[in-house]
């Protein structure tokens, strides 16, 4: 029998000032999103593949869902957002 992929807890912090969150997976910053499909790029990044992050079990969001990006919403209709709005943290 195939055991289940074993995930890191992960956890999307509350908004900073200007609505980017910072990804962590424990003690390692993973990233910065200014997005839920920036989320998902830095997962990948860390070889952790999720099809649905807002429905991951593994994923705890802090301070606001994955809908919640104040102060960001005007950039992303601009199409300065998606992938180009991930900074690695390493």
């Amino acid at each position: 029998m195939a055991h289940p992929t074993q995930h890191p807890h992960v956890v999307v912090h509350p908004p900073a000032l200007d609505g980017s969150r910072r990804v962590t997976a424990g003690e390692e910053t993973l990233g910065i999103a200014t997005h839920g499909d920036d989320v998902s790029e830095i997962l990948r990044l860390a070889d952790l593949y999720v099809t649905d992050v807002a429905a991951s079990d593994f994923i705890e969001w802090q301070g606001g869902g994955p809908d919640d990006w104040p102060g960001l919403t005007e950039h992303h209709e601009e199409g300065h957002g998606g992938q180009q709005g991930v900074q690695n943290g390493t």
